[in-house]
């Protein structure tokens, strides 16, 4: 991998090229993995392919904080091996779909982070590229979705020319002010 001084150095067409040969040699190691996953900033979910006709008592499926195995019972495990981030145990599932499939969920510890990868040493993808869900803003919750709120508002505001949140609370503060103490002279004072 070139480093980002190198990379920043490149033509447009270079890093098309840089990108496009690093999303290929990412897709190949991810596909070459026994496993298929995915992920949100609150989880991570993988799938396991078994022999069709699995049923749940054949297999070995232990979710810990720091680790996970999943494997038919007498074989080697599909997956053994530490966890990129740490879990929560309690709030991660497994199934067995169609008695051919195990998926699993994973909820990770911290929820603000993307993960390189699912199991530490193998291969990685590149975080920066990975492309977030929209999320709505009725999925945050009520102080986040509040600061959201005034965000954009005040982004709409700026854009149309218009004061901001804190520009009318000060308006109206200094009104306030004024309404409390006529005899003072206002005509000079400046907002900003």
């Amino acid at each position: 991998m070139s480093t980002q001084k190198e990379y920043d150095s490149m033509t447009e067409e270079e890093r098309a090229v840089f990108d496009a040969a690093a999303r290929k040699k990412e897709e190949e190691e991810q596909a070459a993995l026994p496993y298929k996953w995915k992920q949100t900033l609150g989880d991570v979910s993988v799938s396991v392919e078994v022999p069709k006709g699995t049923r749940s008592k054949d297999l070995v499926v232990d979710i810990k904080k720091k680790s996970l195995k999943v494997g038919l019972k007498g074989q080697t495990p599909i997956i053994d091996g530490v966890l990129f981030k740490d879990i929560k145990v309690d709030d991660s599932t497994w199934t067995l779909d169609s008695q051919k499939e195990v998926n699993i969920h994973l909820e990770k510890y911290k929820g603000t982070e993307w993960w390189k990868c699912v199991i530490e040493g193998h291969p990685e993808i590149d975080t920066t590229k990975v492309v977030p869900e929209n999320s709505k803003l009725s999925d945050l919750d009520g102080e986040t979705r509040g600061m959201v709120e005034k965000m954009m508002f005040d982004q709409r505001q700026k854009a149309a020319g218009k004061p901001t949140s804190d520009d009318l609370k000060k308006a109206e503060a200094l009104k306030r002010f004024q309404a409390q103490h006529p005899e003072m002279d206002f005509s000079n004072a400046k907002m900003g």
